[in-house]
C-alpha cells in the first residue's frame, strides 16, 4: 500500500487507486500522514480541522471522523487500521505502508550528492526520478490547518532545489538548449528566485545567444528592484558581467571564456 500526497491526496493499494471525498477527513489524514509515527495532540487536530473556533462538540466531532477514517483505512489495506490512540492524541503508523514524500526525498538526497560528487549524468538521471513522483501541488492545494500548511511549503522548496540541481546537472553535460524552455517558464512562476535566472543566463549563453540572455538579466534587475528595491544578488550580477566580458572578447577576435560561468558549481565543480 502506498499513501500519495505529492499531488491529490489518496492512497493507492492492489493496483487501485482510493480517496476520500469529505473535506475534514482529507484534513485529517493528512495532518496524520504529515506527522506519521508521532503522537499528534487532539488539540492540534482540531485546529487544522476548524481552525481557532471549533464548534460546540467538536471533541465529539474529531472522535466520529477517526473512527470513519479508520474504518476507510481497514477497507483499503484489508487489515486492522494503523490509527492509534496515544495520550494526548492520535497517531498513524504506517507500518510497511509507502509514502511518496520519503521516496522523493531520498531520491534528492541521492542526487544531490551524485552531484556534489561530480556525476551529473548519474544525478539527473536520479533527479528526474524524484520530480516525477510530483502529481501537481501537494495535496492538490488542499485547505488546511499550520501543520499541514508548513509541510507543504517546505515539499515545495525542496522541489524547486531538485529541479535547480536537475537543471545544472544537464547544463553540466551540454544539454543547454533542451533546458531554455524549462527555465523561461520556472522565471515566470517564480520571478524573485534568482538562481533560476542565472542557470537561464548560462542555458543561452552557451547556445550563443548571449543578447537574449543580457535581457534576461535587465528583466530579471527590473523585476527584482520594482518588487524589493534592491539590486539582485551577486551571483547574478557576476554572471552578467562574464557574459559582457566574454562578448568583449569574442568581438575583439579573442576566445571565449573555458571558465565555468557563475550559476554553475554552486555544488561542486565540474
Amino acid at each position: 500500500m502506498r499513501y500519495e500526497i505529492l499531488g491529490p491526496l489518496r492512497i493507492v493499494s492492489g493496483g487501485r487507486e482510493f480517496e476520500l471525498r469529505s473535506h475534514k477527513m482529507q484534513v485529517l489524514l493528512a495532518t496524520l500522514l504529515v506527522r506519521y509515527d508521532q503522537v499528534v495532540p487532539a488539540d492540534r487536530l482540531l485546529g487544522e480541522l476548524w481552525g481557532q473556533d471549533p464548534p460546540r462538540r467538536a471533541d465529539a466531532s474529531l472522535y466520529v471522523y477517526i473512527s470513519q477514517l479508520r474504518k476507510f483505512i481497514s477497507s483499503v489495506e484489508r487489515a486492522e487500521s494503523k490509527i492509534l490512540t496515544k495520550s494526548p492524541g492520535y497517531m498513524l503508523s504506517i507500518g510497511a505502508a509507502e509514502l511518496d514524500f520519503e521516496r522523493f526525498y531520498d531520491l534528492l538526497s541521492k542526487g544531490r550528492e551524485l552531484y556534489a560528487d561530480g556525476h551529473p549524468q548519474e544525478a539527473a538521471a536520479v533527479l528526474s526520478e524524484a520530480i516525477e513522483l510530483h502529481r501537481g501541488p501537494v495535496l492538490g492545494g488542499l485547505p488546511c490547518g499550520p501543520t499541514v500548511t508548513n509541510f507543504a511549503t517546505l515539499v515545495e522548496e525542496l522541489r524547486l532545489e531538485c529541479l535547480e540541481i536537475l537543471i545544472e546537472a544537464n547544463l553540466a553535460l551540454g544539454r543547454h538548449r533542451e533546458m531554455i524552455g524549462l527555465l523561461y517558464s520556472l522565471t515566470a512562476e517564480h520571478p524573485l528566485r534568482e538562481v533560476f535566472y542565472e542557470l537561464l543566463m548560462t542555458a543561452l549563453h552557451r547556445c550563443g545567444r548571449s543578447a537574449d540572455a543580457l535581457r534576461t538579466y535587465h528583466h530579471a534587475r527590473t523585476l527584482i528592484v520594482e518588487e524589493l528595491g534592491v539590486d539582485p544578488g551577486r551571483p547574478l550580477r557576476e554572471l552578467h558581467q562574464t557574459i559582457l566580458t566574454d562578448d568583449a572578447k569574442e568581438r575583439a577576435g579573442g576566445r571565449r571564456s573555458s571558465v565555468a560561468l557563475p550559476g554553475l558549481g554552486r555544488r561542486g565543480d565540474l
